[in-house]
């Protein structure tokens, strides 16, 4: 008989006030290692959380944190790899977590990467996949797939590691096996804030508020242009700048400032 797989039941999504939802692993002693149900649930709430709505979601920004002071998200769970025979299956695991990543990377409002301890791998990916991160010093990001499975990733997150962390720092990562540590993250701008452990969550709700405060026509349209230009190359923007010269909140803001 088989045993049913409850991990997704790790993955939870709590409603904060002031349109923040906040999605959180929980599986510390796996270092919040991911498979597939956590994967497919974190697809569900991120649909969830921007599905109410229609263009205008009720939720304007949303922190992906992992818990228990070890790990972010320290990949995908090895064990899922088990019965790996052939390269086919490696090409449909990365199509698997390309789905994951470009869901995440597409969020139409604002994320940030709520990191405290190891973000390694899939993890990694999916922190550089948000638009902000804020980590403990005690942090270190990295994929060491060249000492541990020696798999790869896709072109696509290589690119996304690229465009984020230049050329230098992704080979240290990939071909040396190195960890980067918070304060580098930080001198670099890949991390938007460090902050002592007791102090994380606070400082990720604040930069939350902050964000939650702006125009969500502008950032919407800015995401998609960034990630437009740094994955596809591609600057065809009539259909984002239709929107956002077509909405109420640039109509309103335009008639606050020319108020008689």
């Amino acid at each position: 008989m088989s045993v049913k797989d409850t991990t997704a039941e790790t993955v939870t999504l709590a409603r904060l006030p002031g349109g923040i939802a906040r999605i959180s692993v929980h599986r510390p002693e796996r270092h919040n290692a991911m498979t597939a149900p956590m994967y497919e649930r974190l697809l569900q709430y991120l649909e969830e959380c921007l599905g109410e709505a229609g263009s205008v979601p009720s939720v304007r920004c949303i922190l992906l944190k992992g818990e228990g002071g070890k790990s972010f998200i320290s990949g995908t769970d090895i064990t899922h790899f088990r019965d790996f025979r052939s390269g086919s299956e490696g090409i449909a695991y990365e199509a698997f977590v390309e789905r994951v990543i470009d869901a995440v990377e597409r969020v139409a409002v604002p994320t940030v990467a709520v990191i405290d301890g190891w973000t390694v791998g899939g993890g990694l990916a999916i922190a550089n996949a948000c638009d902000f991160r804020i980590c403990t010093p005690g942090s270190r990001f990295g994929a060491p797939i060249a000492k541990t499975l020696s798999n790869t990733l896709s072109s696509r997150n290589i690119a996304r590691l690229v465009a984020a962390l230049g050329v230098p720092r992704v080979k240290r990562m990939l071909l040396l096996a190195d960890y980067l540590g918070a304060d580098e993250m930080l001198s670099c701008g890949y991390v938007q804030q460090s902050v002592a452990a007791p102090e994380l969550d606070a400082a990720a709700l604040a930069l939350a508020q902050r964000l939650v405060s702006l125009s969500g026509v502008t950032q919407q349209a800015v995401k998609e242009s960034l990630r437009r230009i740094v994955l596809d190359h591609d600057l065809h923007d009539d259909d984002l700048v239709d929107s956002v010269y077509g909405s109420a909140a640039f109509r309103a803001g335009v008639a606050a400032f020319i108020k008689p």
